[in-house]
């Protein structure tokens, strides 16, 4: 029997099968953690959902729209190297990597060289729409003032080549890259940081009318959470939580700023931002200690940022638990009034949420002190997540999981994609921006046999579907990544690409996945 989803399911969701006293039939019921009971029943001092019970095997292939985007992703400064070439200017991962990682940057995928050959790829193999980003010391050196030409007219050749193959260009302004002479002034806690970045964006938008599809930031939350929370993003710090939260607050109001300029600009375009959205789920949903833990680590690294997005505010509930979070651990916020109005005057602009989705997480009940351990070798089982008044991540053992412990969780992607429906119907139409399934590829006869990729492609593909036929506005999805580039935390053992890259000679060769991805591509059929 498989489970049917809650639409807008909160917090965890439980589904047996039992006899409600005014039906005549067994159902399956979902239990529904939430503040809400829209469209459901209260039965036994619970929230549940009713379903009919749904065959085990589905043979009937599941499609998707006509105009869906068949999307690749990559990012700047994980695909193109030549970190220094042409006045680049320099990022606080140069020097980072260097310090503290057997790997560079350079010369990654070698995007800046070979951008023609990935293009004209997408092309062959059905993709239709890729994410860039720019980088921004590629424009600005120095993060603001002098504009560099050869950098401008890089991105004007590559918008351009996109354009040739039928590609549609999604440009991401901020990809993990500050420059680093704004970076060692404190990054996004620094307000004057914010400024330039509104300015730059300002500026791309006026220098590059040719794109249509414009993303402020990548994953505000993993940035704070990189940088302050687990320590392996420059500066390094760690269970800074007082630092995630202003990060998270200070890129959001920048990204309102941004939004607001080119809404007010008249530009033709589309505009949003994408966010990391893991869902969170209590280890057992019946312990509210479990439930609580849940909630709270919900907050830091979802309902945060997307309070901030679509309400213009944080909940009341948001800032309870944002409160707990610093009374147990230690900080403030600063938060002018003037942010306020920012997010306010923004939350009903933004044209699209782009969904960054990997895996999901369960957690339990936990009292002690905060411990994170970052498993960036692929050695299953290694890594470890506890912070203090939160609680432990630790996911129920038949669910399966990657060799850098991440959860493989399909069905934690509708939920997340009903509760953005849910808690935010202001939202107007979705793109999942990121999704795929990194692993230590075989390179056999001039090929990888990646069955285990198509297979975790197909499944988040499949509740796609599902979701778009309970009326959610998903209109794309962009697999991560287009081609195997270099991994942040990872180097370059850890690969995602459709295309296999051979890293000392830049030769790119399709993988098993890219020939699937084709046909799916092609045919709107998943299977």
């Amino acid at each position: 029997m498989r489970l049917a989803s809650s639409l807008g399911c909160k917090r965890s969701c439980q589904a047996f099968e039992d006899q409600v006293p005014f039906l005549d039939q067994p159902i399956l019921l979902l239990m529904v953690w939430s503040e809400a009971n829209h469209d459901s029943l209260l039965y036994k001092g619970l929230h549940f959902k009713l379903y009919k019970e749904i065959p085990e095997v589905n043979t009937m292939t599941k499609t998707l729209p006509k105009d869906f985007i068949f999307g690749g992703a990559t990012a700047a400064y994980q695909a193109e190297g030549a970190t220094h070439t042409d006045g680049k200017g320099p990022v606080a991962w140069d020097k980072y990597l260097e310090d503290n990682y057997w790997y560079t940057a350079e010369p990654a995928s070698d995007f800046y060289h070979k951008y023609p050959v990935d293009l004209a790829l997408a092309e062959e193999y059905g993709v239709n729409g890729i994410r860039i980003s720019i980088a921004w010391s590629r424009i600005f050196p120095k993060g603001y003032g002098e504009v560099n030409p050869k950098g401008v007219d890089f991105y004007h050749k590559l918008f351009a080549e996109c354009h040739k193959h039928h590609v549609e260009p999604f440009v991401t302004l901020h990809h993990f890259d500050t420059p680093e002479a704004l970076h060692s002034k404190g990054d996004f806690l620094n307000r004057d940081n914010m400024d330039h970045f509104v300015d730059y964006a300002a500026f791309c938008f006026e220098e590059f009318p040719e794109v249509r599809y414009w993303t402020t930031f990548n994953e505000i939350g993993p940035i704070g959470d990189g940088q302050y929370l687990v320590g392996k993003f420059p500066p390094g710090i760690q269970y800074d939580l007082a630092k995630v939260f202003q990060s998270h607050h200070n890129m959001m109001v920048s990204h309102a700023r941004a939004v607001k300029i080119y809404k007010e600009k008249g530009y033709p375009g589309e505009i949003g931002v994408v966010h990391a959205l893991p869902t969170k789920y209590p280890y057992d949903p019946d312990n509210p200690a479990d439930v609580r833990a849940a909630e709270l680590e919900d907050i830091i690294h979802n309902k945060f940022i997307l309070d901030a997005t679509y309400l213009g505010y944080y909940s009341e509930m948001t800032m309870a638990g944002v409160k707990h979070i610093l009374k147990e651990n230690g900080g403030e916020l600063d938060l002018p009034d003037e942010d306020f109005a920012a997010l306010e005057a923004a939350k009903d602009l933004n044209d699209f949420l782009g969904i960054n989705y990997y895996m999901s997480d369960w957690m339990r009940d936990f009292d002690g002190e905060t411990e994170i351990v970052h498993n960036g070798k692929g050695e299953k089982g290694s890594s470890k997540y506890q912070i203090k008044g939160v609680g432990r991540r630790e996911a129920p053992s038949h669910i399966p999981k990657t060799d850098w412990d991440w959860i493989i969780y399909p069905q934690g992607l509708y939920d997340q994609i009903m509760r953005v429906k849910q808690d935010y119907p202001n939202y107007k139409k979705i793109y999942i921006t990121e999704n795929g399934l990194g692993y230590k590829d075989e390179f056999v006869d001039g090929t990888v046999y990646d069955d285990g990729r198509i297979d975790y492609v197909k499944k988040h593909l499949e509740v796609l579907s599902d979701a778009i036929a309970d009326g959610a506005n998903v209109k794309g999805y962009f697999i991560w990544s287009l081609m195997d580039v270099f991994s942040w935390s990872n180097g370059y053992e850890k690969r995602y690409g459709l295309f296999y890259v051979d890293f000392d000679t830049q030769e790119r060769y399709p993988k098993k996945s890219a020939h699937w991805y084709k046909k799916v591509a092609q045919s709107q059929e998943i299977d």
